[in-house]
């Protein structure tokens, strides 16, 4: 059997925190990675993307394009210099760069003076079976997209292939429709992830079947918690998808809100499969529950039906194990007492009959279907 996926904790991360700080404060752990720094430009007809060394170089190249439509890609936070000029250049508010950086946000809109910062969480089984937690922030401006994350990796390759290749009508749309495909990507990252959680209870169902055990139950346990985590993730995906549903045309234009209704639906779709699966877990644990009750009915009974065929051959053995003299001290016998133990074949009597009431129990117990 797999191990379950798991997903990454962020709980050591939110109680490093430091208390006291002013709100706003960019604080980067140490291990954060180097920022690399990307721009995708487009239009109907031009498509460019590069990496940039500096800032500065990808500033330029940006101003340099006004008419085109930009995706400002920034992945790493080790750079707190370059996220304070970010923060100046692009207007972007300290609090919502906080949240950028202490990436361990629920999913959320924020709406300012037509501009929208957005939080997701992309999900993704890696190469080694592992549930990865990542946030995405994103924020929209007139001809961009801007977007920070903290690893190199994402899920957001088709993407950049469907923009790069011209189909469909990412490149004829306005920005903020490159914002709602990369939403809508990230969504649909989750039903791959639903899949394998399926398979995983489809198949510890199975080994409950077959071997109960605490290494399974253990299993079925941290499966729950997964399904938990997950459950938390993506019910604040459909609140923000509804909040940004019910925005005004000057931020979410209204040709666009068809396609929000669209990702609307799936994350529907997505909540009716984790809770199907948190009551799948539930149901497994009362599963093994009830295996372990019946594999403990079925050795009591065992244990009670030999602790019954003992019971009577116990009293004969203790019946013939007093210590009844026959002699009479004062002369003569007792006729009275266990005259059956100085007959020549007393002893292999007896074991015939004890071997009659062994069989005897035995049939009466079969008869009655209790050994089956």
């Amino acid at each position: 059997m797999r191990i379950l996926p798991t997903v990454k904790q962020p709980t050591k991360k939110i109680l490093d925190r430091k208390v006291g700080q002013k709100p706003g404060h960019l604080s980067v752990s140490a291990d954060a990675l180097p920022p690399r720094l990307f721009l995708v430009s487009f239009d109907d007809e031009y498509y460019e993307t590069r990496e940039f060394a500096t800032y500065d170089e990808l500033l330029q190249a940006f101003m340099g394009a006004p008419e085109a439509r930009h995706w400002i890609d920034v992945r790493g936070y080790g750079n707190v210099s370059l996220l304070e000029c970010m923060m100046k250049d692009f207007h972007i508010h300290p609090l919502q760069m906080e949240d950028v950086v202490n990436d361990y946000q629920r999913p959320k809109v924020e709406e300012e003076h037509n501009r929208l910062f957005i939080v997701s969480r992309m999900i993704a089984f890696t190469p080694q079976h592992e549930l990865d937690d990542d946030q995405l922030s994103l924020f929209t401006g007139p001809n961009y997209v801007l977007t920070f994350q903290s690893d190199y990796e994402d899920c957001l390759d088709p993407l950049r292939e469907r923009i790069k290749s011209g189909k469909g009508a990412i490149r004829k749309k306005p920005s903020m429709y490159l914002a709602y495909a990369m939403l809508d990507v990230v969504l649909d990252h989750y039903f791959p992830a639903m899949a394998q959680l399926g398979e995983y209870a489809e198949e510890l169902e199975d080994c409950l079947f077959e071997s109960p055990s605490k290494q399974l139950l253990s299993k079925i346990l941290d499966l729950k918690r997964e399904v938990v985590k997950i459950r938390r993730i993506i019910w604040p995906e459909r609140d923000k998808i509804n909040e940004i549903l019910r925005m005004e045309e000057n931020s979410v234009p209204h040709e666009l809100k068809i396609y929000f209704k669209d990702m609307y639906d799936h994350a529907i779709q997505l909540i009716d499969l984790i809770d199907n699966y948190k009551e799948t877990t539930s149901s497994l644990t009362d599963l093994y529950l009830s295996n372990v009750s019946n594999r403990m009915n079925e050795v009591m009974k065992v244990l009670t039906i030999i602790s019954t065929i003992f019971i009577p051959l116990s009293f004969i053995v203790g019946l013939y194990g007093m210590n009844f003299s026959r002699e009479n001290p004062k002369g003569g016998i007792n006729p009275l007492n266990m005259p059956e133990l100085y007959q020549p074949y007393g002893y292999v009597t007896l074991l015939g009959f004890m071997a009659l009431v062994v069989s005897g129990m035995v049939y009466y117990f079969y008869r009655k279907g209790w050994l089956s």
